[in-house]
């Protein structure tokens, strides 16, 4: 098994090249290594300001636009319901991939924060694909120490790939 990332660019107009894909895919490999993630699925999206606040603000009740978004497939609510699966004796479960869960990244903010970093585009999009990926695992960053560790953890795949600043 191996870590897949599938992609959509149709939701804004900035071409998103295969280098940049093979980057994200050998960053998405890099950064399950790391965590002990041998195989799952990442859903990834571009998409616009427009469309990233609105996702923001539905889902976070943060009223404007960001530069990442992550929505893991593993958290569960209080609410919902568990999928009961019922088989005959005769039928197998096909194999479902283990999806990890979506990332959308905003393309204008990724180039607004290349510029303002002083860095490429491709090293703020590695950047924002990594802490999107950290976050499907659970991580966050709400206090100092838990910042502290995710940038690490981000800083060190980048470096690996040598997306430095």
């Amino acid at each position: 098994m191996s870590l897949n990332l599938a992609w959509n660019n149709e939701q804004q107009d900035k071409e998103i090249t295969e280098p940049m894909i093979a980057m994200l895919e050998q960053l998405l490999n890099l950064a399950g290594e790391a965590e002990g993630v041998a195989d799952g699925e990442v859903a990834l999206t571009f998409v616009d300001d427009a469309q990233i606040h609105e996702l923001n603000r539905d889902y976070r009740g943060i009223d404007r636009p960001t530069d990442v978004l992550s929505f893991a497939m593993n958290e569960t609510m209080d609410e919902e319901l568990d999928i009961i699966y019922e088989l005959d004796e005769d039928e197998e479960m096909e194999e479902m991939p283990d999806v990890l869960g979506d990332i959308i990244i905003s393309v204008p903010r990724t180039i607004l924060q290349s510029e303002e970093y002083g860095h490429s585009f491709e090293r703020e999009l590695g950047f924002l694909f990594v802490h999107g990926f950290l976050h499907l695992l659970g991580y966050d960053h709400q206090d100092e120490a838990s910042e502290a560790e995710m940038m690490g953890k981000q800083e060190a795949v980048l470096a690996q790939a040598g997306l430095t600043r």
